[in-house]
């Protein structure tokens, strides 16, 4: 009887053994040659269970095969002008094989959020100064697509594509989004194709990025890397909450994701949309104010028990601020709710409503809480110069793109001058920044325009061009 136990453990340890080599031989025949060892292998019967205790396995794959048909892949070509260190001369450009020009191309990721239409959302850096715009759904179609509008301010562009028979995504109210809400990320990173992340909702509200525009952005740790801009940030019932649009990394994109993914929200990008179709514009909406920061010495003399908020130094005549009651001094505090840290906080929410938005802002005046209900009315995209001076006649002044304020610069772009005008003689160019002027103080195209109300004896510009900065009288 124990010979015959023995045998039959031998047998057991040899079959089992046997199946153990077969599995190893046949992962090391599937995988490529590596120049390390490869990590021991998994344990026979890995595959995981469909139930565990009558309790079917959590999957996302339900889900996501309803959601995945909306995500689309975007692929751009530019034309760019090749320059040469003999300038345009044919000859130089033959006899060395330089071409006029190159296409450069670039991956991007988009959401389909109206079949009807053919609407895709996506980010607006992904599509910026592109000649042609292709979508490739995912069934393998390949569209080209019509420019509807873009906002680079919050980075949101919108496009057409003729198609049917297309999936859309339903979309969430991104307010309700709470921090620790699981979430997944799709798109088309590194071009390798349709590919789905997951996370959590590391934060909501966050408007401090680098480098980019009005801000409220929803940070998550499902990995977005390049070429995921534009695609969806979705929640578990596969409805859309975001418009997934940078990765933070202090060495650059390319050094790859480390749990910092920002994605615009869904109610943003919606309300972006509509003002896109309605007339291809984002009309926005302002106060009419000017702010600084509450610092600890502004604190001590107002009152407030801390250094926060954007204590009001102008109040510009016939502005929304002013019908609705707001003094020089007083210090906003909150604005709908959301806490006012500071002036670029009060901007970066002005920025964020629509022209014809009402608020409700919470009031510190002379150390006492109050709330002022306020309309707002809509911020000028550009002025003509001959409106503001008669020696700027022939330019157009814009507010600084908010990518640039978020540099640290402060002023006005010049938008337009033209050939011959009384501003181009003066030496304005196209793209100039400017910084500061004889007329007195400005941060923005309305405080511009307020230190022109008196013209000055001699106006006298200070001009940023790329990186140099330097003095231009206007005669």
């Amino acid at each position: 009887m124990k010979t015959a136990t023995k045998t039959l453990l031998a047998l057991t340890a040899a079959a089992a053994f046997g199946g153990f080599a077969a599995t190893s031989l046949n992962l090391m025949l599937e995988q490529p040659a590596r120049a390390t060892p490869p990590p021991a292998p998994a344990p026979v019967g890995g595959t995981l269970p469909v139930a565990v205790a009558s309790t079917p396995m959590p999957s996302l794959a339900p889900m996501l095969k309803k959601v995945l048909p909306a995500v689309v892949s975007v692929n751009t070509k530019q034309r760019v002008r090749v320059n040469t260190p003999f300038g345009d001369d044919p000859m130089f450009r033959r006899m060395f094989g330089i071409p006029e020009e190159r296409i450069a191309q670039s991956l991007g990721s988009g959401v389909i959020i109206d079949a009807q239409r053919g609407l895709v959302l996506t980010n607006n850096h992904v599509v910026e100064d592109a000649d042609e715009v292709s979508v490739m759904l995912a069934d393998g179609r390949t569209l080209k697509a019509e420019f509807v509008g873009s906002d680079p301010d919050t980075d949101v562009a919108l496009m057409r594509i003729p198609a049917q028979h297309l999936t859309a995504i339903p979309v969430a109210n991104s307010d309700l989004l709470q921090t620790g809400d699981f979430v997944v990320a799709i798109g088309n990173p590194f071009g390798f194709g349709q590919t789905v992340t997951s996370g959590i909702v590391s934060a909501v509200g966050r408007n401090n990025l680098p480098g980019a525009g009005f801000q409220n952005f929803i940070q998550t740790d499902a990995s977005i890397n390049p070429g995921n801009s534009g695609g969806a940030l979705v929640n578990l019932n596969g409805e859309l909450v975001g418009i997934n649009t940078a990765s933070y990394n202090r060495q650059g994109s390319m050094a790859g994701n480390i749990g910092l993914g920002f994605a615009i929200p869904a109610n943003l990008a919606t309300r972006v949309k509509d003002q896109l179709l309605a007339g291809g514009v984002v009309r926005r909406g302002t106060l009419g104010i000017d702010t600084q920061d509450v610092d600890a010495r502004l604190a001590k003399g107002l009152g407030l028990l801390e250094a926060r908020g954007a204590i009001v130094t102008r109040v510009y005549p016939g502005s929304a601020a002013g019908s609705a009651g707001l003094k020089v001094g007083d210090v906003v505090v909150a604005a709908n709710g959301q806490p006012i840290d500071n002036a670029e906080a009060l901007r970066n929410f002005q920025g964020l409503q629509a022209a014809d938005a009402t608020v409700v802002l919470d009031v510190r005046r002379e150390g006492k809480p109050l709330q002022l209900r306020s309309g707002l009315r809509e911020a000028p995209k550009a002025l003509a110069g001959a409106q503001l001076d008669a020696r700027l006649g022939g330019a157009s002044f814009a507010d600084l793109p908010e990518s640039l304020r978020r540099q640290g610069l402060a002023g006005v772009v010049v938008d337009e001058v033209t050939r011959g005008s009384r501003a181009a003689q003066n030496g304005l160019q196209r793209g100039d920044v400017v910084l500061a002027a004889s007329s007195g103080d400005f941060s923005d195209l309305s405080s511009f325009r307020a230190s022109l109300a008196k013209p000055p004896t001699q106006l006298v510009l200070r001009v940023l061009r790329g990186n140099v900065s330097g003095q231009l009288q206007m005669r």
